[in-house]
């Protein structure tokens, strides 16, 4: 029988002090009892001596420090795993919260897992279809990735997400794929709409989703995408499954981390945030990948709205430092109509090259994506000349370039939210749009490519 402590010190927000304590432990799991018999659970956040700094998960209202006892239960916080886990929606903590039956657990495992051994990673190298041409297509993914979306305040990243889990899938092999979704401080609109979006295109039976809500405790926000990593090692590693780990917002679970910190009056950081929020970005995000000697695979993608739209502020700067590459949502393409406004030329995937050619998607892919990249870019430039300077002073390649950067946008980019692409399609219509410029213009692709596509 756990030792049972009525020596409560004090309450602070999420935070308790308890006195007196043995042998209690960093992580370890508690409850407390309240004078009329309702129970909330804390874990320690610190042991000083004797005292223990315990971290409520539910709300603090309500305890009496004299009559309210606390117990601690010699464990750390775990999830119980099992392929059942598939098709259902779990609370921030690991609990169903769609009317459906408790999880019998095949295993209990440890939410913090363990850094995967950099010795005993796997190179990423397999195409990911997202059936999303701006991704697809330019910024590839490839599995074993971490490619986060930056988004900003009002943008529809939550669309983007959503396609992706429904439409994402690997070519070639018939291969247990499943996608495991954690939503992070959302309203119940937004994590309703998921769950619909899911159940409606058949998504859901291949899903496990963790939807943690904006009303729901800032601590129980820290747990989640721990949780959701843990179900994710759980179907890649032991169930040999091809795992998309989607993650949405980031900034939510960054501000949570701050709100705890303040709470344990710590030196701040930049912009408030604490000082160890890169590695504990890093302990997250680094749970992604494939691992030698096994079959399965964690490829992530971390969705984060950049405060104030800017690329300097400290979630999106540290995200971009340990993952690999991104892919930035545009407020000027949005307001041009365009879904999903992507701006594919400050996006990036460094790991695009490992997953694309002969045998992964088509021997011009590379090719046609770098021509596309060079034409985009300087259509972009012919069109800003022609804002300051007028269209009479563009040259007529010029304003061929610029009717490409609209078309590019036009039939590309700005495909609307159910519309799932094959990589051929992807790729043809690539070779349409360079159609728009003369032969001669084409000098990143090899003639034997431009007798075979180009003039098909």
């Amino acid at each position: 029988m756990p030792k049972e402590y009525r020596t409560i010190q004090e309450v602070s927000g999420p935070l308790m002090i308890v006195r007196d304590v043995e042998n209690v432990t960093f992580n370890e799991l508690g409850e407390i009892e309240l004078a009329n018999g309702e129970t909330r659970r804390c874990r320690v956040l610190e042991v000083d001596g004797t005292n223990a700094v315990v971290q409520l998960f539910e709300s603090s209202t309500g305890i009496n420090l004299e009559e309210s006892k606390v117990r601690f239960s010699g464990r750390q916080m775990e999830l119980g795993v099992s392929e059942d886990m598939l098709g259902r929606v779990f609370d921030g903590l690991g609990r169903p919260i769609d009317g459906g039956p408790e999880i019998i657990p095949e295993k209990r495992l440890d939410v913090n897992g363990a850094p995967m051994n950099p010795a005993a990673r796997a190179f990423p190298a397999e195409f990911i279809q997202t059936g999303i041409s701006a991704i697809d297509g330019l910024n590839t993914l490839v599995r074993g990735q971490k490619l986060p979306i930056f988004s900003a305040s009002g943008l529809p990243h939550m669309n983007l997400a959503a396609q992706i889990a429904r439409q994402a899938k690997v070519l070639g092999k018939d291969e247990n794929f499943a996608v495991v979704f954690a939503a992070l401080g959302i309203t119940f609109e937004e994590s309703n709409y998921f769950v619909e979006s899911f159940r409606e295109s058949g998504a859901l039976d291949r899903t496990v989703m963790f939807s943690n809500l904006a009303n729901d405790p800032a601590v129980e926000r820290i747990a989640t995408p721990k949780m959701a990593l843990t179900a994710a090692e759980y179907l890649a590693f032991e169930k040999d499954m091809h795992v998309l780990v989607i993650l949405t917002d980031i900034t939510n679970y960054a501000d949570a981390l701050r709100e705890v910190s303040a709470a344990r009056k710590e030196v701040p950081g930049r912009r408030g945030y604490p000082g160890y929020l890169y590695t504990d970005l890093a302990t997250m995000y680094e749970r992604a990948g494939r691992q030698l000697g096994k079959t399965g695979s964690i490829t992530m993608i971390p969705i984060l709205t950049m405060p104030e739209d800017d690329k300097t502020h400290p979630i999106p700067d540290l995200t971009g430092y340990i993952t690999e590459g991104q892919i930035i949502l545009s407020r000027d393409l949005y307001r041009k109509g365009l879904q999903p406004p992507v701006d594919v030329l400050p996006s990036l995937s460094r790991l695009k090259d490992k997953g694309i050619g002969e045998g992964k998607t088509r021997k011009d892919h590379k090719n046609t994506m770098n021509q596309l990249f060079a034409a985009y870019s300087r259509g972009k430039d012919a069109k800003e000349l022609m804002t300051i300077l007028g269209e009479a002073a563009l040259t007529d390649i010029d304003l061929l370039y610029a009717k490409f950067a609209d078309e590019f946008e036009q039939k590309y980019v700005s495909q609307g939210y159910d519309n799932d692409r094959s990589i051929e399609e992807t790729l043809d219509i690539g070779w349409e749009l360079l159609r728009l410029l003369p032969r001669s213009e084409l000098k990143r692709i090899s003639d034997k490519l431009l007798d075979e596509y180009y003039d098909a």
